[in-house]
């Protein structure tokens, strides 16, 4: 299946995941609610390290609980493994065949931790090695660019979420989400023609906060592996403690700005970018404030924010999609990268 096939096919790989594993989420939700867990140990490697950046604001919003992101090599090259009582370990992966993810699950059982992975394949390594395994139900994804399995893994993020909380009403808000990825896709003309104007960009920043900080690393992350372009994610806060004095005219900024708590601050940020540094903006937004000041604006469906990061990131891997095939690169090989990368 192409890459282009595998992002369309995206309404309905995350239909299926709710509807197969909403009850088995429920359930994990039940028990995780009545262990002593004070914190949560999520590793992750590319893509799934962008899932991990949105379970890290997820569920410290909304199940107050704190989560760290692994350091792998910790377990592997330097042998010198954290201590993990009373953490829930969770490893998340595509392939499920990363040596050292699965060193993180085996350490963490042999400290006595529970652990969860999050997977596309519930037989591979790292699902035997985990006591719990979330199938996330995307299919076979043969394009080399993850684009179906990174939204059905944040869907499985947000599930849990939403378990452990037991919240009906955000189960409802979930099931409003593949018809919110459909609309995102009507958007694939407009984006077509209007990822003309970036045909010779060649570096940009991305902007993105809060929620959508893992947006704006993942989109960045799909720039540089299909259409090579030197893109630098950025949480819009973090962006004005040193790296906005890159910026220079017509320089190109790249926002992801859905309403939410974090909308005012973002929007100011990027209005006074146009004013006194004179870039480049593109925005993604369901907000007119924030489209307004775009060069080139493209209209989100609006969303309930915890779950814009299921929504918005599929304008970005359209934008990308779009962007490499008018710089007459390969959408379905990447050069030098495989579909699985096995690191230790």
């Amino acid at each position: 299946m192409s890459l282009e096939a595998e992002i369309r096919e995206q309404p309905e790989s995350l239909a299926r995941l709710l509807d197969r594993q909403s009850e088995a989420v429920r359930a994990m939700g039940r028990a995780f609610r009545g262990r002593p867990l004070e914190f949560v140990l999520l590793a992750a490697r590319g893509t799934s390290d962008n899932a991990g950046l949105y379970a890290e604001y997820l569920w410290g919003a909304i199940n107050s609980m704190p989560v760290a992101l692994a350091a792998p090599s910790l377990f592997t090259s330097y042998a010198r493994p954290p201590r993990l009582e009373h953490a829930l370990v969770v490893a998340v992966s595509q392939s499920g065949q990363s040596p050292d993810l699965l060193a993180v699950l085996e350490e963490a059982r042999r400290q006595g931790a529970p652990t969860l992975a999050i997977v596309n394949d519930a037989d591979s390594p790292l699902a035997r090695a985990a006591d719990q395994v979330l199938d996330i139900c995307a299919g076979p994804e043969e394009a080399v660019a993850a684009t179906k399995s990174y939204t059905a893994q944040l869907m499985a993020i947000a599930m849990l979420s939403t378990a452990v909380a037991d919240d009906d009403q955000r189960w409802r808000e979930l099931e409003q989400v593949p018809g919110l990825v459909a609309q995102a896709l009507a958007l694939d003309a407009q984006v077509a023609e209007r990822t003309e104007r970036y045909r010779f960009m060649e570096h940009c920043v991305v902007l993105g906060r809060g929620f959508n900080l893992s947006t704006a690393n993942e989109w960045a992350l799909k720039l540089k592996e299909l259409a090579y372009v030197i893109a630098e994610p950025f949480s819009s806060a973090d962006f004005q403690h040193g790296p906005v004095a890159m910026l220079e005219r017509g320089f190109p900024v790249l926002a992801v700005v859905p309403d939410g708590a974090v909308f005012d601050d973002t929007r100011e940020l990027l209005a006074r970018l146009v004013r006194e540094k004179r870039v480049e903006l593109l925005v993604m937004s369901n907000r007119d404030e924030a489209l307004s000041l775009a060069h080139t604006p493209l209209r989100l469906p609006a969303a309930p924010e915890w779950v814009t990061p299921i929504v918005s990131i599929v304008a970005g891997q359209l934008f990308c999609y779009h962007l490499t095939r008018a710089k007459g690169f390969d959408t379905e090989s990447p050069r030098g990268l495989r579909k699985v990368t096995l690191t230790r």
